[in-house]
């Protein structure tokens, strides 16, 4: 995004002198210099996207644990029909010693646009023309910890920015006294840090984390956010002094980007202090909207009250904004299991839709759904499912898409991707573009390569974009 690039004429008029090689070594330098300092100077102001984007904020709800595809979004009469089967029998991929298992629930026609939602979702079926859900999803592998880590930051097998600290780089922040970039109760099991981090892009693009896996939101803070011993006032005492050496120590540098980075990190902080708990303060939303949401009642409370947080932070000016649910990796007790997640969220997301439709925000807020991979139409011990990479769904909702429809599928029983196949660079790259960002050009430059989320990979899925 920030490069400066040497043209080949640039390295073939240093070749030819007896420095060549130093003067090349001095302009490559001189050009991360130069993006250093533009990107460190204030890194989260506000940036021009690469075109005029559909969506200004994403809300990522994502679901660890591999959620059940063929329960849920991804209807197959197949799987019915050949109840009790062994895929082998039926000319479908699978365990030998497995019998594919129909799912235990309905699916019903929702919305104008019928799109065939599980009985799991009796509020958000009511969203089913604002959804666009994306059938044919495929990853590279079907274990958690590298499933997890691609797809928040591309690549399973390097530290890699993540999705959030990326949109962040490449756009800033409409908020100077907000995180550009906040993750609420973070999975910390699997993938950890690296799923919010910011790898070797600046600290400052990092998601700031709020609770922790299991953690009650109610009473989440950010930790270090609040001095123990000294008053606002005292701390703005503190604060003016140590920036005061600092200014002193810039103003006999030539440049120092890192320095000019921990100035503005120092005040940043400080604003926090007043603005994040306030916005965590929900005493002035109405009965109404926290009962739309499920905040009180137990089994939705947790993630009523992370859906109401994304709203209210993504209506404060945060850029990207992530929300998980763990416990989805149903090797048995599928039924009983299954039940209780989709009862935990299904409110809570119904509401969240509703919510940012009736304050106009629905139109450019990306809310993406999902988690790293989907589930075996096979049964494993008799009432569970297991692993699979190959075939899943997410669903999108506003931000651009189109709301009724459904892209790509997977095979008759829904075991692996067959149509309009969607990797998780293509995801990304379709992400990117809904912010107004070629995913081709959103670079960075480290250890002597540009970097990208999609790596040499991507295609946008443009059916899907209104």
């Amino acid at each position: 995004m920030f490069d400066t690039p040497l043209t080949r004429r640039d390295m073939l008029r240093t070749s030819a002198c007896g420095f060549g090689y130093l003067a090349l070594s001095s302009l490559m330098a001189e050009a991360n210099l130069a993006r250093a300092t533009q990107a460190d100077a204030n890194p989260l102001l506000p940036k021009q996207p690469h075109f005029e984007p559909k969506a200004k904020r994403v809300i990522f709800l994502f679901m660890q644990g591999g959620p059940s595809h063929v329960d849920m979004f991804d209807y197959k009469p197949a799987l019915e029909k050949d109840d009790g089967k062994s895929p082998g029998a039926v000319g479908a991929k699978g365990g030998k010693s497995r019998k594919l298992m129909k799912s235990p629930f309905k699916f019903t026609p929702a919305g104008s646009s019928g799109l065939p939602i599980s009985e799991l979702f009796p509020n958000l079926a009511k969203n089913a023309d604002d959804l666009c859900i994306l059938n044919g999803l495929h990853t590279d592998l079907p274990n958690h910890p590298q499933a997890a880590v691609q797809m928040h930051t591309g690549s399973f097998q390097f530290v890699r920015p993540s999705v959030g600290a990326w949109v962040l780089y490449g756009l800033g922040t409409e908020n100077q006294e907000l995180p550009g970039f906040i993750t609420l109760n973070p999975v910390s099991r699997i993938g950890g840090a690296q799923n919010y981090g910011s790898s070797f892009l600046p600290a400052a693009y990092q998601g700031t984390r709020i609770g922790g896996e299991g953690e009650s939101l109610a009473k989440a803070t950010i930790p270090n956010i609040a001095s123990r011993g000294l008053s606002r006032e005292q701390q703005r005492k503190q604060l003016d002094l140590v920036q005061a050496i600092n200014r002193e120590r810039l103003s006999g540098d030539t440049v120092n980007p890192q320095l000019e980075g921990i100035i503005e990190s120092y005040e940043l902080a400080f604003r926090m202090q007043s603005a994040v708990p306030k916005l965590m303060e929900i005493d002035d939303e109405s009965q109404e909207t926290l009962d739309m949401y499920g905040i009180g009642n137990k089994a939705t409370d947790n993630f009523a009250r992370q859906c109401l947080l994304a709203r209210r932070f993504c209506e404060a000016g945060v850029r990207f904004v992530e929300l998980s649910h763990p416990g989805w990796d149903q090797h048995n007790g599928l039924r009983t299991r299954l039940t209780a997640n989709c009862t935990a969220i299904d409110q809570p997301m119904h509401a969240l839709l509703e919510d940012l439709k009736r304050r106009d925000m629905l139109k450019d807020t990306l809310v993406v759904w999902g988690g790293e991979f989907g589930r075996t139409p096979h049964a494993q011990n008799d009432d569970g499912r297991d692993h699979n990479a190959t075939g899943f769904s997410m669903w999108m909702a506003g931000g651009g898409v189109k709301g009724g429809l459904r892209y790509g599928a997977t095979d008759e029983h829904g075991i692996a991707a067959t149509d309009d196949k969607m990797h998780i660079h293509d995801l990304h790259a379709t992400m990117l573009h809904l912010m107004g960002l070629d995913h081709t050009r959103l670079t960075y430059r480290y250890s002597g390569r540009d970097f990208r989320l999609t790596d040499v990979h991507g295609n946008i899925a443009t059916k899907i974009i209104a």
